[in-house]
């Protein structure tokens, strides 16, 4: 087997000479013939193991969009008034061609579509033909989107959700530039090259389809430009403590003080921890580790069948609980600083609820970062949550022990697909290029399988019956969870344009916290608008120190300001960070170091066959 692209896989500017044209057909023509002997195999064995499983659920699609013709058809009217709109708009569209066709200005025009990035090259403009065919899409586009707002008013909130999310997939399929006669630039690189980006574009997808075993998993990142602790997750540390479900790591300081209160940070299990991580210059970590903080964090592993009953008890007993006892025993001190990010800020709200019931008062403070604990209004994830679709994921559990985190992440990718599928589809299978090493989209590549058990006691009663908002709703390692008796201050942080944990319901969760919690709006989503270094210039935040109940009320007299939030946060961690102490190397005498940071866990991936460093 062949694993190394060709090094002339990239067609370049120049038209390739037909000696290099001959060499790149054999070796792309090796590579596909692998990939798709791979891709086949794979396929087969699904078929074997009787794994037809997808997420989303193509039934639900399929009904939702056989309901939006159902909906057309009892709404003749309004069918109509969308039909004859659209033509308005292609009469205008096809007399500003003709006029400039013959050289005139055009005389009438239609209001400009937001810049789309799928047609950033300059033929999208320059030339007549694909700027007039960009336009009637953009035009068709958004006429469709408010013809099926229109027609669908009479359904439910979530049918209705449902049926806008899969026609809005339905028009970005159809972009024309997802194919190749309708792509000015893919055809310019296939009369450049050849036909070798359409051959070396199939083999990138025979690959993918290898790599999802069956199924396609597009590629985002090259990960042989990224190495685990040199390029990303490289802060300095050990991994101190390890049990079958986490590694704690704690790193290495970088000033001679440090506060005396140690910061243990709770991530999400759904991707790696390293988003704290990335490269040094967007580290949090490293950044915290500079500003003299003592920072711990759990790296969770990856679970596979063995681990199908894990429950969401055992994360809080076996993870946040023992970590504390674990940092609590290192470094000496009776209390601490926590973080949580996302499902993690939700896990520690729950373990500091149980800490609340059992009079533990370690927690000194905590911060959330994009947290839900109020599941009443989870935005565009609720159109895969619903009996139907969590039943259809849990008979599927139920014969792997697990759910594969390429699932979830083709969930999460739909959701921004112009930019995270047909982006790729574009640039992977059309111009068969490479995609490029970055580290975030490194990281959204690498995604956790999720227990069995815990993804369904998640599930229903986070999201589909939001009982964690209800005082005693549920029972977690014995004890009724209440949030109302956590009185710990707390920091939360969510993001104006997050499509995970919309920043409304993350701010009527900080409601629901016993004490009088800090609220701060960032700019753009759920990870950008986190992981926004201390010298950026870029997003900004708002603040205003009152809560009051309706969240859009606190936005309007909210102060906006530039640049990262990361330097307030500090400033308010400071007033919880104890004195200075010496700065403390990681591990004690009962814990000595395991292993270098990142450590073996964070290492196996989904399509890994390794273990998970047990």
């Amino acid at each position: 087997m062949n694993d190394q692209k060709p090094s002339s896989a990239k067609p370049d500017d120049q038209a390739t000479p037909p000696d290099e044209l001959a060499q790149r057909y054999a070796e792309v023509l090796e590579r596909l013939s692998t990939g798709s002997s791979r891709a086949w195999k794979g396929w087969l064995e699904r078929q074997t193991r009787g794994d037809f499983f997808t997420m989303p659920d193509p039934a639900v699609a399929a009904k939702s969009l056989a309901s939006l013709g159902q909906q057309f058809l009892l709404h003749p009217q309004r069918a109509m008034e969308f039909q004859q709109q659209l033509m308005e708009g292609y009469t205008t569209l096809w007399q500003n061609a003709v006029q400039r066709l013959s050289g005139e200005a055009p005389s009438s025009g239609l209001d400009p579509a937001p810049r789309d990035r799928r047609f950033k090259g300059k033929s999208w403009e320059e030339n007549l033909f694909f700027d007039t065919l960009r336009q009637a899409y953009q035009l068709t586009a958004e006429q469709w989107l408010k013809g099926v707002h229109e027609v669908t008013e009479d359904l439910d909130d979530d049918e209705r959700a449902r049926v806008e999310f899969y026609a809005r997939q339905l028009i970005d399929a159809l972009a024309p530039s997802n194919f190749v006669t309708t792509n000015p630039e893919v055809i310019e690189a296939t009369v450049r090259t050849g036909g070798a980006n359409l051959l070396q574009g199939l083999a990138n997808l025979m690959e993918d389809m290898a790599r999802g075993e069956g199924l396609l998993r597009i590629k985002q990142s090259d990960s042989a430009g990224l190495e685990l602790g040199k390029d990303i997750a490289a802060t300095p540390g050990k991994v101190v403590y390890q049990n079958e479900l986490m590694q704690l790591i704690q790193y290495a300081p970088a000033t001679e003080a440090v506060d005396r209160r140690p910061l243990l940070i709770v991530p999400p299990w759904i991707n790696k921890y390293y988003i704290l991580d990335l490269t040094p210059k967007r580290s949090f970590i490293r950044w915290a580790v500079d500003q003299g903080i003592t920072v711990f964090i759990i790296s969770w592993v990856n679970p596979d069948e063995r681990y199908a009953e894990v429950a969401f008890d055992d994360y809080l007993t076996r993870g946040t609980l023992k970590a504390m006892d674990v940092v609590g025993e290192i470094t000496g001190e009776e209390t601490l600083n926590t973080i949580g990010y996302c499902i993690g800020g939700t896990l520690l709200a729950s373990t500091l609820a149980h800490q609340a019931a059992r009079g533990d008062e370690r927690v000194h403070s905590a911060t959330f970062f994009t947290t839900l604990l109020d599941f009443s209004e989870v935005g565009p994830l609720k159109v895969f949550i619903d009996e139907e679709q969590i039943r259809y994921m849990e008979h599927h559990m139920a014969q792997r022990g697990y759910l594969e985190g390429t699932h979830l992440a083709n969930a999460f990718n739909l959701l921004q697909s112009a930019d995270l599928i047909w982006g790729f589809v574009i640039n992977n299978y059309l111009l068969g290029k490479e995609p490029q090493a970055f580290d975030l989209l490194y990281w959204n590549s690498d995604s956790t399988r999720m227990p069995r058990r815990m993804q369904s006691f998640y599930l229903r009663n986070m999201y589909l019956e939001n009982r964690l908002a209800e005082p005693g709703g549920i029972t977690l390692a014995g004890e009724a969870i209440d949030l109302s008796k956590v009185k710990t201050p707390a920091f939360f942080v969510a993001t104006e344009k997050d499509h995970i944990a919309p920043w409304q319901s993350s701010y009527r969760g900080a409601h629901l916290l016993g004490g009088r919690p800090r609220f701060i709006l960032g700019g753009s989503g759920h990870i950008a608008g986190v992981i926004n270094p201390a010298d950026s210039t870029k997003y900004g935040y708002w603040s205003y120190g009152h809560l009051p109940n309706d969240p859009d009320r606190w936005l309007e007299s909210a102060t906006h300001h530039e640049g990262s939030w990361w330097p307030e946060w500090r400033q308010w961690l400071k007033r919880h960070a104890g004195s200075q102490v010496s700065a403390r190397e990681p591990g004690s005498e009962e814990y000595p170091p395991i292993e270098e940071a990142p450590g073996s866990y964070v290492r196996v991936r989904v399509d890994d066959p390794g273990t998970n460093g047990e």
